[in-house]
């Protein structure tokens, strides 16, 4: 199991409750403005977390913690994934999800066993950009089936956005909407250079609050609701 950093209580992307953070290294995606590089790049150089000791410090926190984000990289990827969720949850501790969904089969399964209570699934941009965040191809198909998978569940949800200059502008916003139309709750959130894995992409501004608003707007068209953050 590839458990790469666990990190105290935290409020972050986890409505309403106080969480602790798990993180996987390795993704099938290199994002130039990933904001955990090393996870993605070179995730051996941290030690793996032995699972026994990581179960062992939730079961002290549970008093005062609600649930636990499970974040990378990419934890799909890992095929003990839903081992590690299903014991989380056994110490009566929810679970929230990061995913840039391109393993559906992964997310249906664990759907099925009910090991999800809150998934954040990064709609990155327009699905035939894709290929622009990765060293290789990637299938836009799969990325529809991934974000199918999350729009048919009954699984609490959100859809993520980075909105990125040059990556999310207005003409994106049509190909992403259609991808997720119906979405019930579709974030989008401000690109913050200072982190990214790409030395160049640091050097971008980010979009002005106004330009936001404006996706905002044509994000309106597809999803049940909206919201803007990082503002």
């Amino acid at each position: 199991m590839r458990i790469k950093g666990f990190q105290g209580t935290s409020l972050l992307d986890f409505p309403g409750r106080i969480a602790s953070l798990i993180f996987f290294g390795g993704c099938n995606l290199c994002c130039p403005f990933c904001h955990n590089p090393t996870l993605v790049l070179d995730p051996e150089q941290y030690p793996d977390f032995p699972l026994e000791d990581l179960l062992a410090e939730l079961a002290e926190r549970r008093t005062f913690i609600d649930g636990v984000v499970v974040s990378g990289g990419e934890p799909t990827l890992d095929r003990d994934l839903p081992l590690l969720l299903r014991e989380i949850k056994e110490l009566g501790l929810a679970v929230k999800l990061d995913t840039n969904g391109l393993a559906p089969a992964v997310l249906e399964k664990l759907f099925a066993d009910e090991l999800v209570d809150y998934l954040a699934f990064d709609l990155k941009t327009a699905p035939e950009r894709y290929g622009e965040l990765h060293r290789v191809p990637v299938d836009p198909d799969l990325l529809r089936r991934g974000i199918r998978v999350v729009l048919d569940s009954a699984v609490s949800y959100e859809i993520r956005t980075t909105c990125v200059p040059g990556l999310v502008e207005a003409p994106d916003f049509a190909a992403m909407g259609e991808a997720c139309a119906g979405a019930r709750h579709w974030v989008l959130q401000q690109y913050i250079p200072r982190y990214a894995l790409a030395e160049s992409w640091r050097a971008l501004l980010p979009h002005p609050p106004e330009r936001l608003a404006e996706f905002a707007r044509i994000a309106e068209g597809y999803a049940e609701r909206v919201s803007l953050r990082g503002l």
